[in-house]
């Protein structure tokens, strides 16, 4: 892909010289960009199904970025600004769109990552999610978990969870967020949204108050910290649907990080607390599709079943993977054999699967020659013979 270049869009830009904050987040949405990064000794960079473009203009100064930077901050974040060393927020500019935003302090001076969000929360049909998804919103209570890298659309796809529960059910949502991204209208159910900063100061202090506010359905933006994650626990055994993320590439591993989360002598209770409340974990990703025109969520599916809560329980999570590749019919899904599956549709090409797979030797076809390379080497090392590398699936006709 080329650098995006101003002059092809708007003859305004013309003056390429210095821009307005509003004149790249319009270009950021007509590219249909993702994130727009600005910082200082950097020229701007819009981020495009998932790979980060430069825009065509100078190098921005530290001086061009503070004024950018004063477009949209009040002064007391500034003054929040200069004591945190970094900043989240959300900003509506007329006519332009919906952003959050990181503002953060770098070695040159300033720096700042725009995140467009949708002014409409997608549905979950529009999304195409797991079937599962529309299952976990009718849960009377329980833990459900989103989890992913950065930019895997965790908070859209936690949106249409909460949009669906909003048009369908009688009850009262509470959203714990930082910052709001998507705005939801109280339809069927009342829905109150919290933001960090500015209506609480922290998740945890902000999960003991929401026990007594009369909630039937929570959702915290991040599970950060071992406390609010034993809160949001706790919200979950005593008859609430509880929504949270967290940064885990498998469902599996999820269990891990949350036991993991808490000292050594906590971990057997917050096992036995986790097997009774834990009821989904989605862990998604998006890959580019093979014609590079767009990306396609993959999904690792967490179904917590008798058999995974006794598996938790007794701290033999290890043997978890063993149950997702059989429970399909309870409505499991293991990342790398949807991934396959989408590479044998040529939904997605083979290279880019090997990229993001979880075990690498089930693509091992499609890895690139410095892969293979590194692979044979160290296998001769260790007195092995060289990895003809021959995936254990039935043949896969390669693609690209």
């Amino acid at each position: 892909m080329h650098f995006v270049d101003f002059l092809r869009f708007e003859s305004a830009f013309a003056d390429k010289s210095f821009m307005a904050l509003s004149q790249f987040l319009t270009l950021l949405v007509k590219q249909k960009g993702s994130d727009l990064h600005l910082a200082a000794h950097s020229s701007p960079m819009i981020r495009i199904n998932g790979d980060l473009m430069k825009i065509d203009v100078p190098a921005l100064k530290a001086s061009e970025m503070e004024s950018l930077m004063r477009e949209i901050l009040s002064n007391d974040q500034m003054e929040e600004l200069g004591i945190q060393k970094s900043l989240d927020f959300a900003i509506r500019p007329e006519g332009v769109g919906l952003f959050r935003v990181n503002v953060f302090l770098q070695r040159f001076g300033l720096s700042a990552v725009f995140r467009s969000l949708s002014e409409t929360v997608p549905s979950i049909e529009q999304l195409k999610l797991p079937a599962i998804c529309k299952v976990a919103c009718g849960y009377p209570n329980g833990l459900v978990l989103i989890t992913g890298p950065t930019g895997s659309g965790k908070s859209t796809t936690l949106a249409s969870m909460i949009n669906h529960i909003n048009l369908n059910q009688r009850s009262h949502i509470l959203t714990l967020e930082d910052p709001i991204e998507f705005r939801h209208e109280s339809k069927r159910c009342m829905v109150n949204q919290r933001e960090h900063g500015s209506h609480f100061t922290d998740f945890a202090s902000a999960l003991k108050g929401a026990l007594r506010e009369d909630p039937d359905v929570i959702l915290v933006g991040e599970l950060r910290d071992p406390e609010t994650i034993a809160l949001a626990i706790t919200a979950a055994e005593t008859g609430h649907l509880v929504f949270g993320t967290l940064h885990t590439n498998t469902a599996h591993k999820t269990v891990d990080r949350v036991i993991d989360s808490f000292p050594s002598e906590q971990q057997n209770q917050i096992r036995s607390m986790l097997s009774e409340s834990l009821r989904l974990v989605v862990s998604q990703k998006l890959i580019p599709s093979a014609d590079k025109k767009g990306r396609v969520a993959v999904h690792d599916i967490l179904v917590a079943t008798h058999a995974v809560s006794s598996l938790i329980r007794e701290g033999k999570t290890y043997q978890i993977p063993s149950l997702m590749q059989t429970g399909r019919k309870e409505g499991m899904v293991v990342m790398d054999q949807s991934l396959l599956e989408l590479v044998r549709g040529g939904s997605v090409d083979g290279r880019d699967a090997w990229e993001y797979a979880n075990d690498k030797a089930a693509f091992s076809q499609w890895a690139p020659a410095e892969a293979l390379a590194v692979t044979n080497f160290s296998q001769a090392t260790q007195g092995q013979s060289p990895s003809r590398m021959t995936p254990p699936h039935a043949p896969v006709k390669k693609t690209g």
